[in-house]
């Protein structure tokens, strides 16, 4: 009997242990906590370009200020037929070639070029010493129509500020765009000092 008694209460005793390692192994279940992650969003700045481009009105109102205070180195006055028979004689005695730099007064390019070569003493050195230099005017009050045809009228094919090379002769050997030696808003110097050079007078 006592057999019996101690058999139900094993039997009884693994029932519970079964029972309670069950609610043990529930309870050991692991709860997954969802965390998120919080990106932080940039606050968005908006930064506005102040416009720094010029009006039209402004653009003129500068370049007429630019104009006024450069040199003038255009006659339109002067007999230009007469000067470029006298520069043809002395051309002749110094061996030296003609720069005719055609264009007035009123060409803001004209006038840029004429103080570029003043203020570069490279190039006011080439100049001096291979050429006789001559602004030749053309303006509504003097086109010297004339000369101009003479040469082929460059100024109507390129524009102002155009150059005519004459040899001490005062014979047309080279006519130059100056376009061509433009750099931003003024000339580059490189591009004039070949130009230069490559028309002084053979020796």
């Amino acid at each position: 009997m006592k057999k019996i008694i101690s058999i139900v209460l094993i039997g009884f005793g693994i029932l519970g242990f079964g029972q309670k390692t069950n609610v043990v192994k529930k309870t050991k279940k692991t709860t997954k906590t969802t965390v998120k992650k919080v990106i932080p969003v940039p606050t968005e700045v908006t930064t506005t370009a102040t416009a720094t481009t010029m009006t039209a009105e402004e653009k003129a109102k500068k370049a007429a200020e630019e104009k006024a205070s450069l040199p003038k180195p255009y006659h339109p006055e002067e007999n230009a037929e007469e000067k470029i028979n006298t520069l043809v004689a002395q051309a002749q005695k110094e061996n030296k070639n003609i720069i005719l730099q055609a264009g007035g007064n009123w060409c803001i390019w004209c006038l840029r070029f004429n103080k570029f070569v003043l203020d570069t003493p490279e190039l006011k050195s080439i100049v001096d010493n291979n050429f006789l230099y001559y602004h030749l005017n053309y303006s509504p009050d003097n086109k010297n129509e004339k000369i101009f045809e003479k040469y082929g009228n460059p100024g109507a094919k390129f524009g102002y500020p155009v150059f005519i090379v004459l040899d001490k002769n005062g014979k047309l050997i080279h006519v130059q765009d100056s376009s061509v030696l433009e750099s931003g808003s003024g000339y580059s110097k490189e591009k004039v000092k070949d130009f230069f050079s490559q028309w002084v007078p053979k020796s």
